[in-house]
């Protein structure tokens, strides 16, 4: 239960969480989790310049194209429905995608109990299929996230 990079045990002095005995999940690319909800997906600069090369465009035009900047924060753009710029009949960079999108449904506020997580599953179809995910690896991704808890 240690965190790779700082060695921290996350859950100490307390019980193990709910999710002790793991998690299965295997993105299904339905795209429920890119689209229909406005929001922000934040995204880093190793991510855009990873994200350009990959749509054959420089940096400037990707930032210009498709982010906006929140309170200091870089989050790509969403269209008028709630979609992400980068939703088109599935993810146009799923190979280099925001970190928040890969680690989806691992979030914090989807892990603070067995309803929540249950709650997710009605819109996300592949919560409950695929790999298991130990608690450890869910926490060595999450890390700090998870700190909170």
């Amino acid at each position: 239960m240690n965190n790779s990079k700082s060695g921290k045990n996350i859950h100490k002095k307390r019980n193990p969480p709910w999710y002790k005995d793991g998690l299965k999940f295997e993105c299904q690319r339905c795209g429920n989790c890119c689209r229909g909800e406005p929001g922000t997906i934040w995204i880093n600069k190793k991510e855009i310049k990873d994200t350009s090369a990959l749509l054959g465009i420089s940096k400037n035009q990707f930032a210009e194209r498709h982010i906006r900047i929140i309170n200091g924060r870089i989050s790509l753009l969403e269209h008028g429905n709630g979609n992400c710029i980068m939703y088109d009949n599935g993810c146009r960079i799923y190979e280099t995608r925001p970190l928040q999108c890969k680690t989806f449904p691992f979030w914090k506020s989807n892990l603070r109990n067995t309803a929540e997580w249950k709650e997710q599953g009605k819109t996300c179809p592949g919560i409950g299929k695929g790999e298991l995910h130990t608690v450890e690896e869910i926490e060595n991704r999450l890390g700090p996230e998870l700190s909170n808890l």
